[in-house]
């Protein structure tokens, strides 16, 4: 009996060889790179067949297969076949392998195939059925992430506007269980948005996430190292899963999700190509209507359904959801100044005062704003949505007995006075305009930087001018030296102010009469 079942074009190949060419058995085994005991069995089946060589004209190749294996043949394979199937489906349990399968299979059928043909006999079995299922994907593993290469629309009812919508599509691999969902966007927020909705869907996370290489959630898209995106990782973290995105160039990692993505288009997306929506939760109500009958329809080539497999394999494998919701939060880094404030959107949060000049790691939530020193939260605020406001805990600030005299408002006045007496009023009444004079600091150093690009003599000019239109601001002096203001003729001399009557502030006077502070020096 033969080892191993060829194709019709082989076995011809095969007895060309022997009748024609008079080879011995394993010399055509080694032409036709089969085994020469499978050889041996297909001449002997072509013996009792009564079949010669050359075969007869217009004898088709079911004709001669019928003949080789006749029904109720003597030769013909009696060994009990498993159920391929079932196979296919107990191996996606955890730590369940061929060879166990195979065990268990010869445990029931002592006369059954051996294990080099059952592995061989399972291959075949898989080349028959979809190809998504020749990769095994132990259940509760692995989600597939990516978006849908199709976008809906969206229309505002009452301007008429149309919005791109993007479709965001997770697959498990087990299972084929799908979920998808549109948003406004690829962006960070609404792809981790995504990842806890479908949680939340599936009931439970799996052990691994596997993006395409999608810049939201990979920085760098390295084949070896790929750098994920760090509020990524934190809710990876928080769900106990890991993230492994698929190698770039390498489609089978992916093969899943592009797959369900071309059968969500196919399925969903084309069948709401008419339809018109005038909200995003109209849009993802009829997309989750089509994902329910996506899901429940049967199978071509197996049993069962996608939800039907996803209750027997997926379900009770997914890891347990915790009690909280993972709440977004999107990192970033910042230098602390020597205001110990950090810049967070356009808004600035004190930090402890030892930290000025240290680098810093931020966290942006919907309401809080939090900041890290080495994986430590050193101060946490609550976030300012007004551009420019500053949030000072007190405790952040140094004592008087210890001030630092390295950073003084006087310092800063001294310094400006040296660019001239209207830069020096500048920063005495940006000062001025704080509770803690620190929080000025950046703006006075901003101008005072100034002279590096633009020179001392137009830096005192713009200060001239800013003063005379009360414009107290480093973007007021900043605007009129970039658009050439400085050299204007100003309508009048304005009139002198009082010197601001601040405790830390001595006055420009008495550095312009101190000699001795050389301010050149600390510049450089």
């Amino acid at each position: 009996m033969p080892r191993e079942r060829l194709s019709m074009r082989k076995v011809r190949e095969v007895l060309r060889l022997k009748y024609e060419q008079e080879l011995s058995n394993r010399e055509i085994a080694t032409s036709c790179r089969v085994s020469v005991g499978t050889v041996h069995g297909y001449l002997q089946r072509v013996r009792v067949a009564q079949l010669s060589w050359p075969l007869p004209e217009g004898l088709s190749d079911e004709e001669i297969e019928a003949r080789l294996f006749p029904p109720g043949s003597s030769l013909a394979p009696n060994r009990p076949q498993p159920d391929w199937e079932k196979v296919a489906i107990e191996l996606r349990r955890k730590a369940v392998t061929l060879a166990l399968l195979w065990e268990e299979y010869r445990g029931d059928c002592p006369s059954g195939y051996g294990y080099s043909s059952f592995c061989k006999m399972f291959s075949e079995y898989l080349g028959t059925v979809d190809p998504r299922m020749h990769q095994v994907h132990p259940a509760g593993e692995k989600l597939f992430v990516d978006y849908a290469g199709m976008t809906m629309r969206v229309v505002e009812r009452l301007t008429g506007e149309i919005s791109e919508v993007q479709v965001f599509v997770a697959t498990l691999g087990a299972s084929d269980y799908t979920y998808a969902e549109g948003t406004w966007s690829q962006s960070l927020e609404d792809w981790i948005g995504s990842h806890v909705r479908s949680f939340e869907f599936f009931g439970g996370a799996p052990q691994v996430i596997v993006p395409d290489n999608l810049k939201t959630g990979v920085n760098s898209a390295c084949f070896y190292e790929p750098d994920i995106n760090r509020t990524y990782l934190e809710m990876a973290l928080h769900y106990g899963a890991a993230v492994i995105p698929a190698r770039v160039r390498k489609p089978r990692d992916k093969a899943m999700v592009e797959s369900h993505v071309k059968i969500v288009e196919q399925r969903i997306l084309a069948r709401l190509r008419d339809r018109v929506f005038f909200s995003l939760p109209e849009l993802n109500q009829a997309i989750w209507d089509l994902l329910d009958k996506l899901n429940d329809k049967p199978f071509q080539k197996m049993k069962g359904t996608r939800r039907s497999l996803f209750a027997e394999l997926d379900a009770p494998a997914l890891r347990q959801l915790p009690e909280e919701r993972y709440q977004y939060g999107e990192w970033g880094t910042a230098t602390v100044n020597i205001d110990y404030h950090v810049e967070v959107l356009k808004s600035y949060y004190s930090v402890p005062y030892q930290l000025m000049k240290r680098r810093v790691e931020t966290r942006v939530s919907a309401f809080t704003v939090e900041i890290f020193h080495k994986n430590t939260r050193v101060a946490s605020h609550l976030r300012s949505f007004r551009e420019g406001q500053y949030s000072t805990i007190p405790e952040h600030m140094p004592s008087n007995h210890r001030f630092s005299s390295e950073w003084t408002p006087e310092r800063l006045i001294g310094w400006a006075a040296q660019t001239g007496p209207s830069t020096a009023r500048m920063v005495e009444e940006l000062l001025s305009r704080f509770i803690h004079p620190q929080q000025g600091y950046r703006r006075c150093l901003g101008i005072i930087s100034l002279s590096k690009t633009y020179g001392a003599e137009r830096v005192e000019l713009a200060c001239c001018r800013a003063l005379a239109c009360e414009a107290i601001s480093y973007q007021s002096v900043k605007l009129i030296l970039k658009n050439k203001l400085d050299t204007a003729v100003l309508p009048e001399t304005p009139a002198s102010k009082p010197a601001l009557v601040h405790g830390n502030i001595r006055g420009a006077a008495y550095y312009a009469a101190s000699p001795q502070l050389n301010f050149d020096n600390e510049r450089s």
